[in-house]
């Protein structure tokens, strides 16, 4: 039998597709980290296989997202291919075909939340959220999965879709929210009263680099991986820390990434941000690729390294290691939390949000309600209010059953559902059940 692959690499750099043509998020992101791949050889070296994206389906996207009004008129074509993408990869691991997946595509999608008006954050849909989901309606239900984001700026549609899932645990490791968009991403993040303490963040003071990055990667993340023992670890590989990127305040170097990724060990890479096009990219990718098919990396530097990065730092931010002594004291502590005292007595614990989508100038309210169970993670109605330019404004209203809900649960979902049928101040009207693959719109 032919031994299977080391690293499978989906690469999909959308060179016909931009937000505009001088916007960061452009074409030109991934080509000249495909003309470092191609001059350092990867592309052909034994341990790594490239293969085609797939093209996700709408039922895909269904899983994750309430598009408004529909998939069709959110997203383009790019979108599906980088989801498909995604999928792609995933399931080279998942099947077993490669030992791990490293989908370098774009556009990203860590900002986009379980509610789509439009783009925000330069992401539409989650590109992350859309392959787990893929993978748990393949095993029935039965999947667990960690995310480990690593991205400068908070994964906040991420953290947003499985804020109340107690499947999925949402590690985030980021610039803190007080100096960065979208603004978020507090220690005191830490999940819905179905799924307490499995989301995870952790503000990285600006000017943080290697040191506190790999600190934070060594003794946050993977202590709380090994106690939590998911199916599939996926890394969201964010490039915006490097000390290059024109959009954060980071210190983090190729090398840096690299170790990380030796460390985390992901099986599965997706890219996420990353604006330095020809200072970071190109370096940081192949480093990434180096690490990820077990080769050496230790050769690589960029070539306009500052003198003041290739110093060790005596000590880690005491900040940071103060912040992910509290974390795991957080983790460790979680089950034993009175609940009541965090999300209240009441039956259906409610969260108000303000969205912004600086990419599509919407704002959004968000009113929630999540039902309480001692018996699953509850389900949960989402009353949104988008205005758009020009003075439009869409009101729609969404009913969400979670996998594994309850039959309880299940019936006062769709119950729920058929009331808000009678309302006629509602523009549209959804039902998301993916255990069922249903999805319903008026």
């Amino acid at each position: 039998m032919e031994k299977k692959k080391q690293l499978g690499l989906v690469f999909f750099p959308a060179f016909d597709w931009a937000i505009s043509p001088d916007h960061p998020e452009r074409e030109e992101r991934l080509l000249y980290t495909r003309d470092q791949i191609a001059e350092e050889g990867l592309f052909d070296h034994p341990a790594i296989e490239e293969y085609r994206p797939s093209v996700a389906s709408v039922q895909d996207i269904e899983r994750v997202h309430i598009s408004v009004p529909s998939v069709q008129e959110v997203i383009t074509e790019s979108h599906l291919i980088a989801a498909g993408g995604t999928i792609k990869a995933a399931e080279l691991v998942d099947s077993g075909e490669t030992k791990k997946a490293f989908a370098l595509l774009r556009p990203p999608g860590h900002h986009a939340m379980r509610i789509v008006h439009g783009s925000r954050g330069f992401c539409t849909i989650n590109i992350e959220a859309v392959a787990i989901e893929y993978l748990r309606k393949k095993h029935g239900g039965k999947f667990r999965c960690a995310i480990v984001d690593t991205d400068a700026h908070h994964a906040d549609g991420t953290q947003d879709i499985y804020y109340n899932d107690p499947d999925i645990l949402h590690i985030c490791i980021h610039q803190d929210g007080r100096t960065l968009y979208p603004g978020t991403g507090a220690i005191e993040e830490l999940g819905g009263p179905g799924a307490y303490g499995t989301t995870i963040n952790l503000p990285l003071p600006p000017g943080s680099g290697d040191a506190e990055l790999l600190y934070a990667v060594e003794h946050l993340a993977l202590p709380l991986l090994q106690d939590f023992q998911p199916d599939l670890i996926i890394n969201a590989a964010g490039q915006d820390n490097h000390f290059t990127d024109p959009l954060t305040n980071m210190n983090v170097t190729a090398q840096g990434y690299a170790r990380m990724t030796e460390l985390l060990s992901p099986d599965l890479v997706v890219l996420e941000g990353g604006y330095s096009i020809e200072g970071a990219l190109p370096y940081v990718n192949v480093g990434l690729l180096l690490a990820l098919a077990g080769l050496d990396y230790t050769g690589l530097v960029e070539p306009e390294m500052p003198r003041r990065l290739l110093k060790q730092r005596r000590e880690v931010n005491e900040e940071v290691v103060r912040n992910v002594a509290l974390l795991k004291e957080i983790w460790s502590n979680r089950k034993e939390q009175n609940l009541d005292q965090i999300f209240g007595k009441e039956e259906y614990f409610q969260r108000k949000s303000h969205i912004y989508y600086d990419t599509d100038n919407i704002s959004e309210v968000q009113f929630e309600q999540i039902l309480r169970c001692n018996l699953c993670s509850g389900y949960r109605i989402i009353y949104s209010t988008a205005g758009h330019q020009f003075g439009q404004t869409t009101k729609i209203a969404a009913v969400l059953i979670p996998w594994h809900a309850c039959s309880q649960c299940r019936n006062r979902a769709e119950e729920a559902y058929q009331r808000l049928l009678q309302t006629s101040k509602l523009d549209f009207i959804y039902l998301q059940d993916p255990e069922r693959e249903r999805y319903l719109k008026k």
